[in-house]
């Protein structure tokens, strides 16, 4: 005898789901790897539209293929028509005509909160990269509530002609992502002599502040797993002050707990939680497990 499939009744109720669009990397560091497992700790479901591929190791990006845009449109709205999506993170889209294409399924829902993260592009050939920095300019920040990135990436993209002896705050670097529409900002990384300060504000106050103690170690997938989790507490209904300094707290965890899995660079360790010690791992992320 056949099993009768599930009414809507027996169905138990389901996490958020949050759309992402991101890369994929064989390295597992970050892209859509980081995505799912930040996303995983915080119980959402993921919906992952892949926009481009990445040939990467821990030590170095060796290539990159991007999506044509038609397929990650195709790929997103397929999901869109059928689930019922409570957020969206936008990582790296591939190429300028990715981020048109990203920002007009944006803007054909526009109630759903955005997350954009802007990864380190200098590996890029300048003509590249300044014509995806135009396009999320025009196409993409303008669907953006809260833009995450580290402080010297975003101080040079958003505020190149900047002259003050002292370095932007994160209030300067909110201004100026401001102009383009983007309602807050998520900086990281901003050295100071007692620690890493990361902030989440918008152009009048601080939302959150979080310190960092330095840790000796090369991390990549950072950005990518901190703007995920961001995205993971929204679709749960969170306050965004709240949510910010949430997920920079389980940065710094995944950062403490983070490991090598190769010969190059550590990777945070998203499920950190999932150990069996009750006792945060004290072991240096430079060293292998």
């Amino acid at each position: 005898m056949s099993t009768p499939a599930p009414t809507p009744t027996d169905v138990p109720a389901r996490p958020p789901c949050v759309l992402c669009f991101n890369a994929s990397d064989p390295s597992g560091a970050g892209g859509l790897s980081a995505d799912l497992l930040a996303m995983a700790s915080a119980s959402c479901h993921v919906l992952p539209v892949t926009t481009s591929v990445w040939l990467r190791d821990s030590r170095h990006l060796h290539g990159h293929h991007a999506l044509d845009a038609e397929w990650i449109d195709d790929q997103a709205r397929t999901v869109l028509e059928d689930v019922s999506v409570a957020a969206v993170k936008v990582g790296f889209a591939g190429s300028a005509h990715a981020v048109a294409a990203i920002g007009a399924i944006l803007s054909d829902y526009d109630e759903l909160p955005v997350v954009t993260y802007l990864p380190e592009l200098a590996w890029w050939t300048d003509a590249e990269r300044e014509a995806y920095l135009e396009a999320c300019e025009e196409l993409l920040l303008p669907q953006t509530d809260v833009l995450v990135g580290n402080h010297h990436t975003l101080a040079r993209w958003l505020l190149p002609d900047w002259e003050d002896d002292r370095p932007p705050g994160p209030r300067d670097i909110a201004r100026a992502a401001a102009v383009h529409g983007v309602s807050y900002t998520l900086v990281t990384g901003a050295v100071r002599d007692d620690g890493i300060d990361n902030h989440l504000a918008s152009p009048e106050l601080v939302l959150a502040h979080v310190r960092f103690e330095r840790i000796d170690a090369t991390f990549i997938g950072a950005g990518d797993t901190l703007s995920a989790a961001l995205t993971a507490l929204l679709a749960h209904g969170s306050e965004l002050g709240e949510a910010g300094a949430e997920a920079l707290r389980y940065l710094d965890q995944t950062l403490v707990n983070g490991f090598q899995p190769g010969m190059g660079h550590a990777v945070p360790d998203r499920l950190f939680w999932a150990d069996d010690d009750d006792e945060p791992d004290e072991r240096d992320p430079a060293e292998k497990p």
